[in-house]
């Protein structure tokens, strides 16, 4: 992934990789990582706590908005 796009921002990292899976499944590639709050809570060392930012590649963006969407709603 060359530019990437922050998808979504979620509480917990296990909450990020559900949605890392769901998007897998989709053919998505995507990363978490620390928000710049969580990464500053512990002078830069999170232990796997606090909220993470999803990212996608750019031109996956919409598409992983969809997925996300659909599976939110139940679809």
């Amino acid at each position: 992934m060359d530019e990437y796009a922050t998808l979504d921002v979620v509480r917990t990292e296990a909450e990020a990789e559900l949605i890392r899976s769901v998007l897998e499944s989709a053919g998505i590639t995507s990363i978490n990582r620390p928000t710049n709050q969580a990464a500053g809570a512990f002078d830069g060392a999170t232990f796997g706590v606090g909220p993470r930012e999803i990212l996608v590649s750019a031109g996956d963006l919409e598409a992983a908005r969809a997925v996300l969407a659909d599976q939110r709603s139940g679809t």
